[in-house]
């Protein structure tokens, strides 16, 4: 994966490591490693009904600088569910935008109003998405 460029090799972008991997990980592992970690961090949430609108429903967050990779969420039966499916809506961003969402650094509507996230799609469905993650408190391991 190294580019050579007039003699010298650099290594590729984060981006482009980290979206070959999304492409090439199948969605089993992916589902292994991400669903507890995302329902411990919003247990209190699913657990408040927080996320009882989003049933049955499907949201794509995409990470521009991640080469176009992301992961496509469902939520059934009282858990977050990684899926491969489309998604109804897709919130899309680069990776230090939900970085500042997911720490609390900064608050959605900043970031949705400077078009740092987008929303495509269902747009009522990426609305509630939005308001939920703006009422929903979580602390990521290692950040208060």
């Amino acid at each position: 994966m190294n580019h050579i460029n007039n003699g010298s090799v650099r290594s590729p972008a984060a981006g482009q490591v980290f979206g070959f991997l999304d492409r090439h990980t199948p969605i089993t592992l992916k589902q292994v490693l991400v669903e507890p970690l995302l329902n411990r961090l919003f247990r209190e949430a699913m657990a408040e009904g927080d996320f009882d609108h989003l049933h049955n429903r499907r949201v794509r967050l995409e990470v521009a600088d991640l080469d176009g990779g992301g992961i496509t969420l469902g939520y059934w039966m009282g858990r977050l569910r990684l899926i491969e499916a489309e998604g109804e809506v897709t919130i899309r961003g680069d990776l230090s935008a939900f970085t500042e969402l997911a720490k609390g650094t900064t608050d959605p509507d900043t970031l949705f109003f400077r078009r740092r996230l987008t929303i495509e799609g269902d747009t009522e469905l990426g609305l509630a998405v939005k308001n939920l993650l703006d009422a929903v408190e979580f602390s990521l391991p290692g950040h208060r």
